[in-house]
């Protein structure tokens, strides 16, 4: 390798109750090193990490770092030792300034005792300058973008001479531009001699920014490559441990019969939308971050007010003042915000599948448990859910099981239309082409699928017809072979003024 080594893990086993979360798992980081930890989701990667930074302790095997025997007792100790750990969702105060989440639980005092706000503005201030940005160390931390949120945690983490930094999923909120950015700022870590432990499901971030690649597959090491001597299509058959030949399914194209249409609909984030949606189609709805994508589904499903416009179902003038109107017309909104607004991560698998079939397992106000037991066991079979048993708590699924979960809980509903929005989001590539063919197996079914992506390959890959959206109007609409990623991006970039 020729590098120091600054980290290495020598065989390490974790096991939680019933399950061998990681067996003798080896990693070595180099100093000044991006590294990227891929695998599909409870492969153990997250597991890895917590180990690396204090919150578990490993049943097994020995850590170094620089040298020197290393064993956190917890995250602070990690910490202190030169360990970063940037989550995939901010761990940060919102009501606080960026200085004061910067240095909390540390910030400067002056004689008398009283907090120096001015040393800590300065300081921050000088961590900022290294990265040529503009941020202002007094603004509050709720008032900025995610990519800003995640700045602040790089620099709290350097603020604590931090020599490996661990980044976790860390573009997936991200712009383009945004993400383009965040690799400058790696690229600026890396030549001040800064390790990185990158995490990500997006192969083509890894390929770019990292120098080897280390595949964990079921908690077990399957090997460690460098980047220049493979490519995509290996590390993907590593990861899920078989060759996936067709990520999307063949599109069918529906079957002519119109099941929604939407005319002249305005709502606070866009206006004069109208399109339609047949049996058995998947309608894209695609678009850069801000264009109303999500605002329109929210609206035609009565989460989000509707300041004019008309709705169809089956030919039949509808009007959702409710989401629950929508749920009882079988119309559902599977959210982008899974952890937030999907799930109830505190309750059970079993909890989750049934919540939309109350009215369907209760006799006067009490579940009938056995149908309750019986619905949810059919769809984790159906679904093919990972999980111990019914009882195990969502929050202890992967991203894929959890997303699985979710569409469960509104196929239980029998759904004529499913609005889903970034459904495969954070996981990983196995999980995603589970949930593709999912999607075209309920389209075979007659259910209507609006699909809204970021993921052009996706849109391209599984939609029948696109459209895009640009700064809340209907820019244009495409079908068939028109479906490229230049007539997106042309129609998702054109000035407003163009826009018919």
């Amino acid at each position: 390798m020729g590098k120091k080594v600054l980290l290495s893990i020598w065989d390490i086993t974790k096991i939680f109750p019933g399950v061998k979360a990681l067996d003798q798992v080896s990693l070595d980081v180099a100093q000044g090193e991006v590294h990227a930890l891929v695998g599909e989701n409870g492969a153990g990667k997250s597991t890895l990490v917590n180990i690396i930074s204090g919150v578990h302790k490993p049943d097994g095997g020995q850590m170094f770092f620089d040298g020197q025997p290393y064993a956190p007792a917890n995250p602070r100790e990690a910490q202190e030792s030169g360990i970063g750990l940037v989550h995939q969702e901010t761990a940060l105060c919102p009501h606080l300034s960026v200085a004061e989440n910067v240095f909390l639980g540390r910030m400067p005092h002056k004689a008398g005792g009283l907090v120096d706000f001015k040393k800590a503005w300065a300081e921050t201030n000088k961590l900022l300058q290294n990265f040529s940005t503009e941020l202002n160390p007094k603004a509050k931390v709720e008032e900025l973008s995610v990519a800003n949120q995640q700045l602040v945690e790089i620099i709290k983490a350097l603020s604590l001479d931090c020599r490996l930094l661990i980044l976790d999923e860390p573009t997936s909120s991200l712009t383009d531009a945004e993400t383009e950015n965040l690799f400058r700022i790696i690229g600026e870590l890396k030549k001040r001699g800064i390790s990185i432990l990158y995490i990500s499901h997006r192969l083509k971030e890894v390929f770019r920014i990292c120098e080897r690649i280390t595949i964990l597959r079921d908690g077990v090491l399957v090997k460690t490559l460098n980047t220049s001597e493979t490519n995509e299509e290996e590390v993907i058959c590593q990861m899920v441990g078989r060759n996936i030949d067709h990520l999307y399914p063949a599109k069918k194209g529906g079957n002519g019969e119109e099941i929604l249409r939407v005319e002249n609909l305005s709502g606070q984030h866009f206006r004069d939308i109208s399109f339609s949606l047949k049996k058995g189609e998947i309608l894209g709805f695609a678009g850069l971050v801000g264009a109303g994508r999500s605002e329109v589904a929210r609206a035609v499903c009565g989460i989000d007010p509707l300041v004019s416009g008309e709705i169809y179902l089956n030919g039949q003038k509808v009007r959702f003042n409710s989401y629950y109107d929508a749920i009882r017309a079988r119309v559902a909104y599977l959210t982008e915000d899974r952890k937030n607004e999907g799930l109830f991560l505190k309750m059970s698998v079993k909890d989750n599948l049934v919540v939309t079939s109350l009215r369907e397992i209760t006799h006067r106000h009490l579940v009938h448990q056995e149908k309750e037991r019986s619905l949810a066991a059919h769809y984790v079979e159906k679904l093919r859910i990972k999980t111990a048993d019914l009882l195990q708590k969502m929050v202890n699924l992967s991203g894929g099981n959890q997303q699985k979960v979710v569409v469960g809980k509104w196929l239980a509903i029998d759904p004529v239309v499913l609005f889903m929005d970034e459904p495969t989001r954070g996981i990983d590539v196995g999980a995603k082409t589970e949930l593709h063919f999912l999607m075209r197996e309920l389209c075979n079914r007659g259910i209507g699928i609006v699909l809204i992506s970021s993921e052009l390959p996706e849109i391209i890959g599984m939609c029948d017809r696109v459209i895009v959206m640009n700064e809340g109007c209907k820019a244009g609409e495409l079908a068939g072979e028109e479906i490229t990623e230049q007539n997106i991006m042309r129609l998702a970039a054109m000035q407003s003024n163009q826009i018919a």
